[in-house]
C-alpha cells in the first residue's frame, strides 16, 4: 500500500478528463490546468468568455439570531454595510493579524450569511469560526452541498441570460440573487477572479455536469472556452488580485498586502484588531508592489528581490502577462521603497535583471 492520499474531485472531474484537459495537483485537488493552452484561454475571457469549475471552492454558512455580531467579529470587513443581495471583500485574520484565508461574504438575509473560501483553506476557515462562536449563531460547512462553475468575460451576462429567467442585467457588482439557472436551483453572483465582467453560479453537485455542457453550448456562438486554473492565475494577476500563500498567509497582515481597504477598525471588536492597531502604532515596515520586467527574464514566485544590489524582498506572483504581453509580478519590499518607477532587481537563475515598479492593476476593464 502506498502512503499517498488520493487527490479530491469536484463534480466535473470527468467531463474535464473527457473533454482532454490537462490535470494538476491544486492544493490536494485534481483540476484542469488548461484545455486549449493559457493563452488561447485568457484571450478568451478578456475578450468574449470563459468557464471555469471552482466548485473546489468551499462554502460556509452563518445563520442565527447573532449571525452578524460572529461574522462581523471573526472577519476585518463590516459586514452591517451589507444590503441583503450584497456581498464584500474581506479577511479571517489569527490574533497576531496574519490571515487565516480571504472571503466573500454574502448577506442571504438579517440572519443568515454565506462565505465562500479558498479551497484549500476551508476546513481551517471552519474551525477557526467555531472556535470563535460564542454567539446564538450556527456555523454549517457547507461544501460538500454545493458545486460552484464561473462564467467570466464581456459576453458572460449574455450567454448565462440564455439559460435562466433571472434577469442577469440589474443585478449590479458584488450583488447576487436566488434563482434558477436551466431548472437548477441556483445562486447567482456578479462576482469573480479575473478583473473582467461575469458571474459565479452555485448550484447542487448533481447539476453542475449538465450546466457546465449547457454552458458551453449557449456561448458556442459567442466565443465561450472551457478554462483552467492556469489562465485564471494569469488573469487574477493582471487584475492584481491576492493569492491565498503567495500574496498573503499567516505571517502577512491587511496592512502590509495593501488591504487596508477591507478591514474597517471603527466597528468594534473583531479577532487580530489588536494587533493591527499595533502593527499602525509601530509603523509598517514592508508592502505589496507591482512590477514590470525592463530586462529579460520572468519573475516568478519565491524569487529574491535586490535594491541596489542588496536583498531586499520576494517575489509573491510573477509571469508573462497576455494582455500586456509584457512580464510582470507582485512583490514585498521595504514600505520606505515602493516609489512608483523606482528600479529593482529580481534573481534569476542566480543573475540580477531589472525590473521597475509601476501602478496597479496592471489591466483595468473599461466600464
Amino acid at each position: 500500500m502506498s502512503g499517498t492520499t488520493a487527490l479530491k474531485t469536484t463534480p466535473l472531474h470527468a467531463t474535464h478528463c473527457r473533454m482532454g484537459a490537462r490535470m494538476v495537483d491544486f492544493g490536494g485537488w485534481d483540476m484542469p490546468v488548461q484545455y486549449s493552452g493559457i493563452l488561447d484561454e485568457h484571450h478568451a475571457v478578456r475578450r468574449a468568455a470563459g468557464l471555469f469549475d471552482v466548485s473546489h471552492m468551499g462554502e460556509i454558512v452563518v445563520r442565527g439570531a447573532e449571525a452578524l455580531r460572529l461574522v462581523n467579529f471573526v472577519s476585518t470587513n463590516d459586514a452591517s454595510r451589507l444590503r441583503t443581495g450584497q456581498a464584500h471583500y474581506s479577511g479571517l485574520l489569527y490574533e497576531h493579524g496574519g490571515f487565516v484565508d480571504d472571503i466573500l461574504v454574502h448577506k442571504v438575509s438579517d440572519t443568515e450569511y454565506f462565505l465562500c473560501v479558498n479551497a484549500s483553506n476551508q476546513d481551517k476557515d471552519c474551525a477557526h469560526i467555531v472556535a470563535h462562536n460564542s454567539f446564538d449563531a450556527e456555523v454549517e460547512f457547507a461544501s460538500p452541498r454545493y458545486a460552484q462553475l464561473a462564467v467570466q468575460g464581456p459576453r458572460a451576462l449574455e450567454i448565462l441570460q440564455k439559460l435562466t429567467a433571472v434577469p442577469l442585467s440589474p443585478i449590479r457588482y458584488y450583488h447576487f440573487t436566488d434563482g434558477e439557472v436551466s431548472g437548477a436551483p441556483a445562486r447567482i453572483a456578479r462576482t469573480g477572479y479575473t478583473g473582467e465582467d461575469g458571474f459565479e453560479i452555485y448550484v447542487a453537485p448533481g447539476e453542475a455536469a449538465r450546466l457546465w455542457d449547457e454552458l458551453l453550448d449557449a456561448g458556442a456562438g459567442l466565443g465561450i472556452k472551457p478554462c483552467g486554473l492556469g489562465a485564471r492565475n494569469t488573469l487574477r494577476l493582471e487584475a492584481k488580485m491576492a493569492l491565498y500563500g503567495h500574496e498573503i498567509d499567516s505571517t502577512i497582515t491587511p496592512w502590509e498586502a495593501g488591504l487596508g481597504w477591507i478591514v474597517k477598525m471603527d466597528k468594534g471588536d473583531f479577532v487580530g484588531r489588536a494587533a493591527l492597531d499595533a502593527q499602525k502604532a509601530q509603523g509598517i515596515r514592508r508592502g505589496l508592489a507591482a512590477f514590470e520586467m525592463t530586462g529579460r527574464g520572468i519573475a516568478r514566485d519565491g524569487y529574491e528581490v535586490l535594491l541596489d544590489g542588496v536583498p531586499a524582498g520576494w517575489v509573491t506572483s510573477g509571469g508573462p502577462s497576455p494582455t500586456l504581453n509584457r512580464n510582470i509580478g507582485m512583490c514585498y519590499l521595504p514600505s520606505d521603497r515602493l516609489q512608483t518607477g523606482r528600479t529593482i532587481e529580481i534573481l534569476i537563475r542566480n543573475q540580477p535583471v531589472e525590473a521597475r515598479i509601476v501602478e496597479a492593476p496592471f489591466y483595468k476593464r473599461a466600464k
